[in-house]
Parts: C-alpha cells; structure tokens; sequence
C-alpha cells in the first residue's frame, strides 16, 4: 500500500479524534451528558445489598448440601468420585 493510501485513513482518524476531544472540552455537553447518565446509585446499592442478604439466607439453610453438591459435581469432573 502506497502512503497516499495509507494518508487518507490516517487523516480520517485525526479529524474523528478531534471531532470527539471537541465535543468533550465544551463544558454544557460534559454536564449534560453525565448528569443523564449518572445511573441509579441508590437503587445499585438496594439491589446489592439485598442480593447479599438471599445469598446469605440460601446459604444458612441450604449450605451444607450445597457444599456436597459442589464437592460431588468436581468429584465427577476430575474422576475422583
């Protein structure tokens, strides 16, 4: 490939570089951008938290047949069982 071939992608990516560093040093569209994606922290944390206390649960009255399930399924995967 000859570098006037080569030239053209090169350039491409400078100017599509630019146009995005452009678009993020204007103050106002950072702003808005990441005030509408900021997400729902609270509720993340509601669903962490409540996702750790099922798992706790589970795990306080099913946790000895679920060790031996484990210990079975790798038992049979490596044919020690």
């Amino acid at each position: 490939m000859s570098v006037s071939g080569l030239l053209t992608p090169v350039v491409r990516s400078v100017v599509v570089l630019g146009a995005w560093l452009a678009r993020l040093a204007l103050p106002d569209q950072v702003g808005v951008r990441r005030r509408t994606q900021r997400g729902d922290v609270p509720g993340w944390v509601m669903v962490t938290v409540m996702t750790a206390g099922l798992v706790y649960a589970i795990w306080t009255f099913a946790g000895p047949e679920l060790n031996a399930m484990l210990a079975r399924a790798l038992g049979s995967v490596s044919g020690l069982g």
